[in-house]
């Protein structure tokens, strides 16, 4: 709190899982200077289910609620500094251009947008509004991608001219983008946009540029309805939940045997029309599951990306190689995860797999030296540690110095989607893709302090 007891108010769009990080952070540690205005969703239940762990957590009186329709009502009458948007990908635009418009600045969750249509337009309302929009990609904050970044500013490998990433996805996550609305490119961009944002925007930090030109390829090998037929595999249920046959599905997810989905999502899909739990195997996935990025970029770097969401163990390896050296990170962060369906403990992880073949590394090769291993700290919490840091950055009023420029800015924000945008009009075109096309940005890093 300042010194004249003034708080930043929050309205939170959105109340899904998302949200509860923000809610928790500003209801909790970050209580003396900030307080939560107002929430909106779609959805009474999931607002009445948030109000009463607020009541019951930090015995806090109920939040005015408001329907997306009441969104200028909320605004007007529970007044909110700053607007946090943790809805459906596809509709953060409508909200990022309306708060903005109305006063607010915002804070959303990643990806900003889902194409470049709707990055043009938040570009335009903040240029009109003059309002300030803030992404939280808590990648940056763990302790692994930050000593990454550390460790190219104190110029390891020289200049950056090669990145290879690869990232995958197992079977326990990388299935649950196909049980959600995030199966739909309409609604999430496609992992390449929905998930790809973190990975891209991590090379964007750390190589301080932008991209220029992509080409990528990408299809539905694994997931859907169609693979599942070709593999002799045929699925009676489109939902797992109540379903008995479900039972020995290892894909199958039952919200009624988890409390938060259950309250969420399964109790309020009457007032929001979602089903959480949708067979991976099923019709209507619209998404890639599969795919491959090349870029170049603005500082001449060469990248190669790929990213699979059907993997038995779920992490990722990068090899940064530059004119001094060569750089490589392997992070595997779960082996063996999966849903034990039909059992009480539902979840099952391979421990002994874990030990063998799990845990992070950084090994630096100098070009004309001996290889050496890197000390990584260690983080604790959400996304590698990554969270609990950010969310200091984000609410504290008196955060400590950063000097590895870690908070990011619409631009980033644009930077890190407008990838995976181009990639997506690759795989529909089979063409090169600039991305000025798309978006111009700005001359300069691609960081902003």
């Amino acid at each position: 709190m300042t010194q004249t007891g003034w708080k930043r108010r929050y309205a939170v769009v959105g109340t899904g899982g998302r949200a509860k990080m923000y809610v928790d952070a500003i209801a909790g540690a970050y209580a003396a200077e900030n307080e939560l205005a107002a929430l909106c969703d779609l959805s009474p239940t999931r607002m009445a289910w948030y109000n009463a762990q607020l009541r019951d957590e930090h015995s806090l009186e109920p939040l005015p609620t408001f329907h997306p329709d009441e969104f200028d009502r909320m605004v007007e009458t529970t007044r909110p500094d700053v607007v946090i948007v943790t809805s459906m990908d596809s509709t953060h635009h409508q909200y990022i251009i309306r708060a903005m418009e109305l006063g607010c600045d915002v804070i959303s969750e990643k990806p900003m947008t889902i194409d470049d249509a709707k990055a043009r337009a938040i570009f335009a309302a903040i240029e009109r509004t003059g309002r300030s929009l803030r992404v939280t990609f808590n990648y940056r904050y763990a302790p692994l991608s930050t000593k990454v970044r550390e460790l190219l500013m104190q110029g390891v490998v020289g200049r950056p001219l090669h990145v290879n990433f690869q990232w995958v996805l197992d079977t326990y996550h990388g299935a649950d983008y196909f049980r959600r609305w995030h199966r739909e490119k309409d609604k999430s961009g496609g992992l390449l946009v929905h998930k790809a944002t973190h990975h891209f925007d991590l090379i964007n930090w750390w190589l301080q540029s932008y991209p220029a030109e992509v080409f990528a390829m990408g299809d539905l090998l694994f997931y859907g309805e169609e693979n599942a037929a070709r593999r002799g595999e045929h699925y009676s249920y489109a939902r797992y939940t109540g379903q008995p046959e479900a039972v020995n599905d290892p894909f199958a997810l039952f919200l009624d045997r988890h409390p938060v989905l259950r309250a969420l999502y399964l109790e309020a899909e009457a007032d929001s029309g979602y089903v959480r739990d949708r067979n991976v195997f099923g019709s209507h996935v619209t998404v890639e599951d599969t795919m491959s990025v090349t870029a170049r970029y603005r500082n001449q770097t060469v990248l190669t990306y790929s990213l699979v969401a059907y993997s038995p163990w779920e992490g990722y390896r990068v090899a940064i190689t530059g004119d001094k050296g060569r750089l490589e990170i392997e992070l595997v962060e779960q082996v063996g995860k999966q849903f034990v369906a039909g059992q009480e403990e539902s979840l099952r992880r391979d421990e002994e797999a874990e030990a063998e073949f799990g845990g992070k590394h950084i090994r630096v090769f100098p070009l004309f030296g001996k290889p050496y291993t890197v000390e990584i700290p260690e983080g604790k919490g959400g996304h590698g540690g990554g969270d609990a840091v950010m969310l200091e950055q984000i609410f504290s009023s008196d955060p400590p110095a950063d000097p590895f420029a870690r908070a990011a800015s619409h631009i980033d924000g644009a930077a890190s989607i407008l990838m995976g945008i181009a990639a997506n009009h690759a795989m529909a075109t089979g063409k090169l893709v600039c991305v000025d096309d798309l978006l111009p940005l700005p001359d300069g890093p691609a960081v902003h302090a």
